[in-house]
């Protein structure tokens, strides 16, 4: 049964030929208000939402569970071959909502603090059930792609998402309250900046120490940070964007001053902040035989005030979800019952 949620406009109208095309309009607006069914397509005839459910489906995937910790939400999400996938929705406590979606199921990246990465790589994620994903979760004012998966290695579908969120006749989604974290490929970054979409960007450096960056993330084993800031600078140039460097800080093992100049010495040429984000702990995860373990206090402000004398704009991401592992990092854990 073929699901229309994802679905462009014109696509409507081609799969529902040869309804007119204004019957694609009511539906697509209904879809972009949330709809997941005909029946609450009161404007349509009974008659013709009775064949409409019988020949297609609005969403493919439905909701498995939703866990709550104060101003984060967590929503499990059971896709129609099974597999389930997991997305956010982060309150900043002035009722500003940020939804955080995945691209893939698992991933194949493998960073090592990373409990998505521990689950393998299963498969890539449609735009449809990148664009359920929001629809599940309603209205925000933000929307990251820093759920489960790398973005940049599921692309063409990234990008038909996006230009779903950003249609002027649908949901009209600015780019700039869009943004994409990848872990840096560079092929990929090279595609954005030639082809679009101009949305924000963030690199999970986590440190500039190449040989260190390689432990801590495989997948950079062939993407070098040569390549990555070539592509960067070429991508900053074509859409006039900040990037965003991303620093999942880990105690003990890349908060030493040499990743400070480290990060410093590859911030150059570019207009960015960097955003710490003290690791969220994962029981199991470790380095070299060695259990990861959160940043010290002292150790984060010392690190965060060797950035900027270096000069670097920071901020810091605050520890929220924690309590329904929702936080950066952990998705993959099944939250404890309540």
């Amino acid at each position: 049964m073929i699901n229309l949620a994802g679905l462009y406009c014109k696509e409507i109208e081609e799969i529902l030929y040869p309804l007119p095309g204004y019957r694609a309009k009511q539906i697509y607006k209904w879809i972009i208000r949330g709809a997941d069914n005909f029946d609450k397509m009161t404007d349509l005839p009974n008659s013709l939402r009775l064949e409409l459910s019988q020949r297609f489906s609005v969403l493919s995937s439905k909701i498995d569970s939703v866990h709550d910790d104060k101003d984060t939400k967590k929503i499990v999400i059971a896709l129609n071959d099974g597999a389930k996938i997991e997305a956010v929705v982060l309150n900043d406590g002035k009722d500003r909502l940020t939804a955080c979606l995945s691209t893939q199921v698992g991933c194949p990246a493998g960073c090592v603090f990373c409990k998505t990465g521990t689950l393998g790589f299963l498969r890539n994620l449609n735009a449809s059930e990148i664009v359920e994903q929001y629809l599940h979760i309603g209205k925000v004012n933000n929307i990251v792609i820093m759920g489960m998966g790398e973005p940049l290695l599921n692309l063409e579908q990234l990008r038909k998402a996006v230009c779903f969120f950003t249609d002027p006749k649908g949901m009209n989604f600015s780019r700039k309250r869009i943004t994409v974290s990848t872990c840096g490929i560079y092929e990929g970054i090279y595609n954005l900046a030639q082809h679009g979409p101009y949305i924000r960007l963030a690199l999970s450096l986590t440190t500039a120490d190449e040989n260190l960056r390689q432990k801590l993330m495989p997948v950079t084993k062939t993407q070098p940070l040569s390549k990555i800031k070539e592509a960067l600078i070429l991508f900053q140039k074509n859409s006039g964007n900040r990037i965003t460097l991303e620093i999942p800080l880990l105690g003990g093992v890349n908060t030493r001053k040499e990743d400070v100049l480290s990060i410093a010495e590859f911030a150059k040429g570019l207009e960015c902040v960097v955003n710490i984000i003290p690791w969220n702990p994962v029981i199991g995860l470790e380095l070299e035989g060695k259990p990861l373990i959160e940043p010290g206090k002292n150790e984060t402000a010392e690190f965060i005030k060797l950035l900027e004398q270096n000069k670097l704009k920071v901020t810091t991401r605050y520890k929220k979800g924690r309590g329904v592992s929702g936080a950066c990092g952990q998705l993959g854990v099944v939250p404890a019952a309540v």
